[in-house]
C-alpha cells in the first residue's frame, strides 16, 4: 500500500487538503479508520482535536495512539494499529519519537502494518520517519538558542534521506542550504518536500502532489537538485 510523505502545511488552512483527500482515496473505503500517533508533538491534544476534526469531515472514523500520556500496554498499541486503515503520524520532535517506538516496539508494528498494505503517512517528522534517514531539527528542541539541523535515522521503509519544509526554515535557519551541506558530506538520495507538497510511493512508482518535490544528489563533486515529477 502506499507511504505519503508530507513536506509541510497547515491543516487549519487547508493547506493539505488535496493531499488528504488523496490519502482517504488511496484507502479505498468510504470511511476509512484514521489512527493518529501524535509522539513527535509529546501527544499535543490540541493537534489531535485539529487532526480529529479534520479527518471526520473527509469521512474517516479516527483514533489516537498516546503513547506519552497514556502509557499503553503492547497489546494495546499492537491493537490500535492492526485495526487501522490509513496511519497518520504527525509532526515534531524526530528523534525522541524514533528513540521512543524503538524501545516499545512499535516500529516493528508499523512495519507489520505496512506488510499488511495499510496506508501509511505523516507531516514534517512523521514523513522523515518512512525513510532510511532525515534532515532534522530535533536539537532545537532541546537548546533553541544553540543548535544545528541533524541527520536521524528512520524505519528504513523507503530509500533515502528525507526533507520536509525545504523551503522552510526552522527559528531562522533555512533547510535548503543545510540539506544540501549534509548531502554535500554524506552522499546518498536526498527526497526534499517543499510545505504544501507531498511524494507519493505506490510500490516502485513516485509521483508528486503540489509543486516542489527534488531529488537531491551528489555527482562529480557537486550537489544536484532536480524536480521530481513522475517515475
Amino acid at each position: 500500500m502506499p507511504i505519503i510523505t508530507i513536506g509541510g502545511g497547515s491543516m487549519s488552512k487547508d493547506e493539505t487538503l488535496a493531499i488528504d483527500n488523496e490519502i482517504v482515496r488511496l484507502s479505498k473505503k468510504a470511511h476509512p479508520r484514521l489512527l493518529f500517533i501524535p509522539t513527535a508533538s509529546e501527544d499535543d491534544l490540541k493537534y489531535w482535536e485539529r487532526v480529529d476534526k479534520h479527518f471526520k469531515k473527509l469521512g474517516c472514523k479516527t483514533d489516537v495512539l498516546f503513547l506519552i500520556r497514556e502509557n499503553p500496554s503492547h497489546e494495546e498499541i499492537a491493537l490500535k494499529i492492526s485495526a487501522a486503515d490509513i496511519i497518520y503520524v504527525g509532526g515534531g520532535n524526530t528523534l525522541k519519537m524514533m528513540k521512543l517506538w524503538r524501545k516499545l516496539e512499535v516500529d516493528k508494528m508499523l512495519k507489520t502494518a505496512w506488510k499488511n498494505e495499510k496506508v501509511l503517512c505523516g507531516i514534517s517528522a512523521g514523513s522523515i520517519c518512512w525513510y532510511e534517514f532525515g534532515h532534522s531539527d530535533s536539537m532545537s528542541f532541546y537548546s533553541p538558542k544553540k543548535w544545528d539541523y541533524i541527520k536521524v535515522r528512520g524505519l528504513g521503509f523507503l530509500k533515502g534521506i528525507h526533507c520536509p519544509h525545504y523551503n522552510g526554515r526552522t527559528l531562522g535557519i533555512a533547510r535548503r542550504a543545510s540539506f544540501k551541506k549534509m548531502i554535500a558530506k554524506s552522499g546518498g538520495t536526498g527526497f526534499a518536500v517543499d510545505n504544501g507538497c507531498a511524494i507519493v510511493y505506490e510500490g516502485e512508482k513516485m509521483r508528486v502532489i503540489g509543486e516542489n518535490a527534488y531529488k537531491v544528489f551528489r555527482k562529480n563533486g557537486r550537489v544536484l537538485e532536480e524536480k521530481i515529477h513522475e517515475i
